[in-house]
Formats: structure tokens, C-alpha cells, sequence
């Protein structure tokens, strides 16, 4: 999926004026799009932060619904419903960054060279556990592959070379990132 800048900013409206009618106490008003790019169903996160600081992300991993629909639940979700958080304040508004990624289908690596600092997120599986992190979280904390790796078993719960089991699966995926000040 490609999405031109138009249809990024459609994304980034729906996240706007959905946290807004939240914080409002309104319904949200319903989106629809002509782009048949935005009626695909993708997998997808929106990311809030504050001050340069994560302060809601929330997402599906794997497409369920349009990606405008799941941008705009995923919108409530980061804001108000991200259990790391206190639910989002009116005041915070014009401290927020918003990040949209929009992923690409997972797929299951048997080698880890097959993963690319910057280009991939990752998912990783063992038992009743699972992580992810999105691709940008590895250069923003300047991870090599190993790290990013532990980190993404540490986020599942998992001991930091949980990624070294052969039970446990490791898939890659990647992102079309894109944000904006609020």
C-alpha cells in the first residue's frame, strides 16, 4: 500500500477530529473516503507524544478493518484507552505530536540478518506471550539488531534472549511512518 500525501492528511485529520469529539463529548462524525487505498484493510498504530515523550500507541497488527476505521478507533484507543496512560487532558493538545504507521503484512523471518535496523518492526511469539515494536522505535534509541531484538522479547514478557529459542517466532514487517504536530 502507497499512500499519497492527500490521504496521509485525510489520516491525520481522522485522528484529530476523532480525539477532539472525545475530549468534547461528541460522537465522532463518521468518516468516509473515496480513496479505495484508505477503504484497504491494513494493519496500523497511532503513536501520541507528548513533549517528545510516548504517551499513548495503540494499533492492530494485522488488517481487520480500513485503514481509515482503524485509524479512527486506534485514535480512542491511544488517547484515552492506552493502559500505560492516564486518559488524555483537553490541556495537552498543543504539547502532542501524532504519529501514524501503517505496516505491511508480517512475515516470518528463520534468520535474524533478515531483519534491517530502520527498515523493519518486530513482532516476536513464544507460549501465550507476543511483542512488537515499530521500526522507528530502533533508531530513535539507536539500537543494533540484538538489542532491538531483546527489547521486542522484554516488551512480550519475555527473558531478553527469549529470541534465541527455536519456539519462539520472529516476524518482520514494515511501515509507511508519518505525523504531525498537533
Amino acid at each position: 500500500m502507497v499512500l499519497r500525501d492527500e490521504e496521509k492528511d485525510v489520516l491525520v485529520d481522522i485522528v484529530k477530529k476523532t480525539i477532539q469529539c472525545k475530549l468534547d463529548g461528541k460522537i465522532s462524525p463518521g468518516f468516509q473516503t473515496e480513496s479505495e487505498t484508505l477503504k484497504e484493510k491494513s494493519g496500523a498504530f497511532v503513536t501520541l507524544k507528548k513533549d517528545g515523550r510516548l504517551r499513548g500507541c495503540i494499533g492492530y497488527i494485522e488488517a481487520q478493518k480500513p485503514l481509515y476505521k482503524t485509524i479512527e478507533e486506534m485514535a480512542i484507543a491511544a488517547a484515552f484507552n492506552d493502559p500505560r496512560f492516564p486518559p488524555l487532558m483537553r490541556d495537552e493538545l498543543e504539547r502532542l505530536t501524532l504519529e501514524i504507521s501503517v505496516l505491511t503484512p508480517l512475515k516470518i523471518i528463520k534468520d535474524i540478518s533478515e531483519i534491517v535496523v530502520g527498515v523493519h518492526g518486530i513482532y516476536i511469539e513464544r507460549s501465550n506471550r507476543s511483542g512488537l515494536l515499530l521500526p522507528q522505535v530502533a533508531i530513535e534509541y539507536k539500537w543494533d539488531v540484538w538489542t532491538f531484538l531483546e527489547e521486542t522479547c522484554c516488551k512480550a514478557g519475555l527473558s531478553p534472549d527469549a529470541w534465541k529459542d527455536k519456539n519462539t517466532k520472529i516476524s518482520i514487517f514494515s511501515a509507511d511512518v508519518f505525523g504531525r504536530h498537533w
